[in-house]
């Protein structure tokens, strides 16, 4: 039995009532065994960290990421977002090799897990997926992964990511034999068809019917951008969030990336449904795609999580950016008191969880849940003083005030230090791989 306490910190257990408590938060073989008070170890095998000026709190769960995209930082500023696949990130895509995708996943795990977010939702691309997989076990990070499928017969694609619709599959369902439930459940798998605009119709009932059939579960974009869902309503004769429901793509084993724009009607069927909305802020404002209406939504009953996104839309994969940027971005339009901080931050935790179909498992600190927990030093100039954790967490925090993650009762960073992964080779690896691959394009 292994013993890993979060000793005498500020606790947000995230629960509905919001309430705070203090004390530790103990961990044994990987579950959540006391949330406050002080916790005497049962053995000799334990460790302690100290939370002192510290809120703790569950890691942060971020919905919608790209791992494999982080080599294209910086390299497709300015563009809206199908220029920015076309000329960019499609041919960058293609061009990724195992060793390059290998580089490229473990400097996002590093830069995840140093920055307090425990839990991601990733769709990879076309190829290369296992080595996605791999860093995240190897560093530690919990992740549901997919590979995107891109069978529709589009000459913008690069003839690297074309697929036929059967190898598509084929490949998805391997990876999902091979990753759904490995390294003690840690990672998961979900289909993942990039967008309509990309997927063939029969690909997209075929994965419906994994759901259906096996409980899969699914992570696509929709209603990103006006041109887009122009193309989509051209070529499926209905907005996104129909088409997809028409073609067996909705319900709670769904997961959809922005929703920035979304007619009344879809917003009811995303309610109705129980289709996770994935609330990029950032990425929706770099690629000017807009504003997705979350307090509406949310009011709706809609639910809600949120992501970075990918580093070359971003430019990174703070999750406390965004908790910021999600708190603050609404309130001109519809008031001060919009989305408050204990609101956003249960979005950011609970939400990504429900997202990642492990509400039961992860987002908040009760007992017998996963012991993915964080330790955010609330100490510095920039936060201090503390009057309110939740708004020192969401308004204040960096990721840089990221003391201690543990995830599944396994400390990953201790006093800021990444235990899992060396980050000065981790950066130095993907500056190689990243000038080879776009000396080529």
């Amino acid at each position: 039995m292994s013993e890993l306490v979060f000793r005498g910190g500020t606790i947000l257990t995230i629960d509905p009532q919001h309430h705070v408590t203090s004390g530790d938060v103990a961990i044994v073989d990987g579950a959540i065994v006391q949330v406050g008070g002080s916790y005497a170890p049962q053995t000799d095998d334990y460790e302690v960290v100290d939370c002192g000026g510290c809120v703790v709190m569950p890691g942060l769960v971020q919905s919608h990421v790209h791992l494999c995209q982080t080599l294209a930082r910086g390299r497709a500023d300015d563009l809206e977002l199908l220029d920015w696949l076309r000329k960019v990130i499609w041919p960058y895509e293609a061009a990724l090799d195992e060793q390059a995708m290998t580089a490229c996943a473990r400097l996002a795990c590093a830069e995840l897990l140093a920055g307090g977010t425990t839990a991601v939702l990733d769709m990879g691309t076309v190829h290369h997926t296992d080595a996605i997989f791999e860093a995240a076990r190897d560093a530690g990070l919990r992740a549901t992964i997919g590979k995107a499928m891109m069978d529709a017969p589009d000459p913008a694609i690069p003839a690297g990511l074309r697929e036929t619709t059967r190898a598509s599959l084929d490949e998805s369902d391997a990876l999902a034999a091979r990753w759904h439930g490995a390294a003690d459940g840690r990672l998961r798998y979900a289909y993942a068809p990039r967008f309509i605009l990309s997927c063939t119709d029969e690909l997209l009932r075929e994965v419906a019917s994994r759901v259906k059939d096996r409980g899969a579960r699914v992570h696509t974009h929709a209603s990103e951008n006006r041109e887009e869902i122009r193309l989509v309503r051209e070529r499926a004769g209905a907005e996104n969030i129909a088409a997809l429901s028409a073609l067996g793509l909705a319900g709670d084993a769904v997961a959809v990336a922005h929703c920035v724009h979304v007619s009344d009607a879809e917003t009811a069927l995303l309610a109705s449904s129980g289709t996770h909305v994935l609330h990029c802020p950032s990425s929706n404002l770099k690629l000017a795609s807009g504003i997705a209406p979350i307090p509406e939504l949310l009011a709706a009953g809609v639910k809600v999580s949120i992501g970075a996104d990918g580093a070359p839309c971003n430019n990174n994969l703070d999750g406390f950016l965004e908790l910021r940027l999600a708190a603050l971005l609404h309130k001109p339009r519809t008031g001060p008191r919009t989305l408050p901080a204990p609101t956003v931050l249960r979005l950011a935790t609970m939400g990504g969880a429900a997202a990642l179909g492990q509400a039961d498992q992860i987002g908040s600190l009760e007992v017998g849940k996963r012991g993915d927990v964080i330790a955010v030093d609330v100490s510095g100039t920039h936060v201090a003083p503390t009057e309110n954790p939740f708004s020192a967490v969401v308004y204040a925090a960096r990721s840089s005030d990221v003391r201690h993650v543990a995830v599944d009762g396994t400390i990953v960073v201790r006093d800021r230090t990444l235990l899992t992964i060396d980050r000065a080779r981790a950066v130095a690896e993907a500056n190689l791989h990243a000038h080879k691959i776009f000396a080529s394009l």
